[in-house]
């Protein structure tokens, strides 16, 4: 088990842990959750042997492998498949030494190594990196491709294969969904419940969470308090704790009437009675939810529209693509004021594309579309991240756009989505990923758009920030379209679906769980994972056929040894029980001599039997090693 004792924990002048106590058991599952900055990461690197404790104890067992999802990539010329193999160093260990023993045609050591191959997986493990990488929307070409030809996203998706690739007993997974697109994730989720091992998570996406978690721990104001459940479970329970504070009730009134008032006038719209079902029982979720996060930070609203036109955009038979490559074809949309929907498709089926081309970024190859005379378009894409002036501050940012603004009313409004103080004035070179996207969607906000295309909004979001966006998206009078991993996100904030796949971008009848069924159905259409070759796999099957005939004829002699050795250590763990009790200063006092007569009788006996278990032991052993020898020279 894991067990952090009295635990205190300091990065620089900063105190993340202080008195910390946390008991996790083998095969749980556990959601950690906190504030960003709280020290969530530093934890991990605690686990992982990178930081020390300042005070207390962290103790795990010595012989746990612990898996990790690096957040950097070394090694840019290695093959896609192969980066993701060089997870499972104990393979790898085991391939390179086969490799000197063929060089020095030494058969004892290959048959021995070929059952250790055999033991780790080896024979089935490239085929298994290659089911990884399919699941995580690699296709069988990008899996021949060297690392360093992928973008950021892709690679993080390639450590997340090799830290999934890697055999352990712990795995620590630091925000894996960041990169991945809805389907990886639901792919992904599968795959973490059949995780046999003690998986410890840090993620802001609620519905991956509460399918994946049994456990939360929170970590705020310096401690850490462990929660049973999922994370929902775990909000419901501090709604109770944080609801006995008058200050929090207060808010949670407000909270409520709110989302009350909303619930009653999306009641009046909804046309599809399906998802409008949906949507009201996620509305009515967040309702009772929401104020476990009465202390969020952020509070923020989208600026109304000045003036607004119907449609906004209209597209008939629109052909969208790239040069001379059609990536969707005959696409008719019509986007009006209050329309909300989400996007959903396979990874690569064009979702970007067409929202780049409503933005304006792509223009269409053909077909016509028609933009409204009002349209003020607010779009949200990670690429504009990295379109941020390094040098400016958020007040420089939004000072460019409102030039006429009195400063105080920009910083009120820069501090809804937390920036505030000295934060407002410090450039944004420094700034994480999830600041510069907090910052994108405040210089969105204030620009009074009445149409939002959102690509991946949540993307290095924290959980309250996301709450304060499906509350900003709740109240927007205009429309939106949004592509998100963001379940949640989706079930709160659209009324439709529509799905892009096979060239195509028409309406989805059906809710997020209908889209994970037809998604299942989807990947069995799609080519399987290629084959390795055939010469390739001969060599193998000959090489797994000659070590199993070699194993068979040993089986009895290794048998033998086995048994000799497991009754050697029965025997040695009674005796060391026995050598215990006779530490016990107390026994030897003249009312216990009989005790301890038979203890001393009982130590005699085991050692004698210790010895000779040892003896047989060593005999049989080195038998079944000539025997191995002799067998192999045969060969």
């Amino acid at each position: 088990m894991i067990r952090l004792q009295n635990l205190s924990l300091q990065r620089g002048p900063q105190r993340l842990l202080d008195g910390a106590d946390l008991t996790l058991h083998p095969g749980q599952k556990v959601g950690l959750v906190g504030a960003n900055g709280a020290g969530k990461s530093s934890l991990f690197a605690l686990l992982r042997g990178q930081l020390g404790a300042d005070g207390g104890d962290c103790l795990l067992p010595p012989d746990w492998r612990i898996a990790h999802m690096r957040q950097e990539v070394d090694t840019l010329e290695r093959l896609a498949v192969d980066y993701v193999l060089d997870g499972d160093t104990e393979l790898r260990r085991i391939q390179a030494e086969l490799a000197t023993a063929e060089a020095a045609h030494d058969g004892n050591a290959l048959a021995r190594l070929h059952g250790e191959l055999d033991s780790a997986g080896g024979y089935s493990a490239d085929a298994r990196a290659r089911k990884l990488l399919a699941g995580l929307g690699f296709d069988s070409a990008q899996m021949e491709r060297s690392v360093g030809s992928f973008s950021g996203g892709w690679r993080m998706r390639l450590n997340l294969a090799q830290a999934l690739m890697c055999p352990s007993d712990l795995l620590l997974l630091d925000e894996p969904t960041n990169h991945l697109d809805l389907d990886a994730i639901l792919w992904l989720e599968e795959w973490l419940k059949g995780y046999p091992g003690t998986l410890l998570l840090i993620s802001h996406d609620r519905d991956f969470l509460d399918a994946v978690v049994d456990h939360v721990v929170h970590l705020e104001q310096r401690k850490l308090t462990l929660y049973r459940g999922g994370y929902s479970a775990f909000e419901r329970t501090r709604v109770e704790r944080l609801a006995q504070q008058q200050q929090a009730y207060e808010k949670q009134q407000v909270q409520r009437a709110h989302m009350e008032d909303f619930i009653r006038r999306f009641k009046a719209k909804a046309t599809k009675a399906r998802q409008a079902q949906s949507r009201i029982k996620a509305l009515e979720r967040l309702e009772e939810l929401a104020p476990a996060h009465v202390d969020s930070p952020f509070d923020f609203r989208f600026r109304e529209a000045d003036r607004i036109s119907s449609p906004l955009l209209d597209l008939q038979e629109v052909r969208l693509g790239y040069g001379d490559k059609v990536v969707l074809d005959k696409v008719k949309l019509q986007l009006v004021p209050g329309v909300r929907i989400g996007l959903l498709g396979p990874n690569g089926a064009g979702k970007s594309t067409l929202i780049k081309t409503l933005a304006g970024e792509l223009d269409p190859l053909g077909g016509r579309l028609q933009r409204g005379e009002n349209l003020v378009i607010g779009y949200f894409a990670q690429h504009q991240l990295d379109a941020l002036d390094a040098a400016a501050s958020p007040l420089l940012h939004l000072q460019r756009i409102a030039p006429g603004e009195r400063e105080q009313t920009l910083r009120d409004f820069l501090g809804g989505f937390d920036f505030r103080g000295e934060r407002c004035d410090e450039p944004v070179l420094n700034f994480s990923g999830g600041e510069k996207a907090r910052l994108a969607l405040a210089l969105i906000a204030w620009g009074k758009p009445n149409l939002l295309l959102l690509d991946e909004p949540t993307n290095h979001l924290d959980l309250e920030m996301r709450l304060a966006l499906t509350l900003a998206l709740q109240d927007f009078e205009g429309a939106v379209l949004v592509v998100s991993h963001d379940r949640h996100l989706l079930k709160s904030t659209t009324d439709e679906f529509l799905l892009v796949a096979d060239g195509r971008v028409q309406g989805f009848d059906g809710d997020l769980d209908d889209y994970a069924r037809w998604l299942l159905e989807f990947r069995a259409r799609q080519e399987p994972v290629a084959a390795e070759p055939v010469g390739e796999r001969t060599d193998r099957k000959a090489q797994r056929q000659q070590a199993a005939a070699l194993r068979q004829q040993l089986a009895p002699h290794r048998k033998k040894a086995e048994k000799l050795e497991s009754e050697l250590g029965s025997v040695q763990q009674r005796l060391a029980e026995v050598e215990a009790r006779l530490g016990d200063s107390q026994l030897y006092e003249a009312a216990r001599k009989d005790e301890l007569r038979e203890l001393l009788a009982r130590q005699a006996e085991l050692k004698g039997r210790e010895a000779e278990l040892e003896e047989a032991w060593l005999e049989a052993l080195e038998l079944f090693e000539q025997l191995q020898g002799q067998l192999e020279a045969g060969a």
